[in-house]
């Protein structure tokens, strides 16, 4: 595995080194020992899939509060999407700012989200398939999320006639920063 760090401190894109002959390829997706020493958590914990049958499907943006803050690693096993992380850490020299990357069954990338980082992202394909890993266990009392369109971050999302989206990911209201900082736990 190679990893390069986004322009958002801490954030990964994890490539894989293949291993490769006449049968097809081997590739490790994940390992402790490396990612402990590129500096990235190591453990995780939990794995979870996430089907979309429809090509616009929009999902986020979604984080977990601390003590419970986890790290993500995003994979697309099947399909293309879009995905977005945006930095919401009061601390860091990228608070406020996202990122996007294209992740997909054809370039096998990953993404490597710390803790503190909301995510989300737009399918791009009919049958996408994502699967993340978490360092920590969801706990829904930690979930929090801000709104996919927010203005306060100018997300420039890939245009869609008509997009799938949660009612709960489209109703999170506008983000007021005095406010995320009284209630941001650390």
């Amino acid at each position: 595995m190679t990893f390069n760090e986004t322009p958002l401190k801490n954030a990964f894109v994890i490539d894989l080194e293949p291993q490769a002959d006449e049968r097809g390829f081997f590739a490790r997706i994940w390992c402790e020992r490396e990612s402990a020493m590129q500096g990235l958590e190591p453990h995780l914990v939990q794995s979870s899939i996430v089907y979309n049958a429809r090509k616009h499907t929009l999902r986020g943006m979604h984080y977990q509060v601390a003590p419970h803050g986890e790290v993500k690693v995003v994979r697309c096993t099947r399909g293309a999407l879009f995905d977005v992380i945006l930095d919401l850490r009061p601390d860091s020299p990228t608070f406020l700012k996202h990122w996007n990357i294209e992740l997909s069954a054809r370039n096998r990338r990953a993404l490597y989200i710390p803790p503190g980082f909301a995510q989300g992202y737009q399918t791009l394909e009919d049958d996408t398939d994502v699967l993340y890993q978490m360092s920590e266990f969801y706990v829904p009392e930690a979930q929090r999320g801000v709104r996919w369109n927010d203005p306060a971050f100018r997300i420039e999302w890939p245009s869609a006639e008509r997009r799938t989206i949660s009612p709960r990911d489209d109703a999170y209201g506008d983000f007021e920063l005095e406010a995320f900082l009284r209630g941001h736990v650390q």
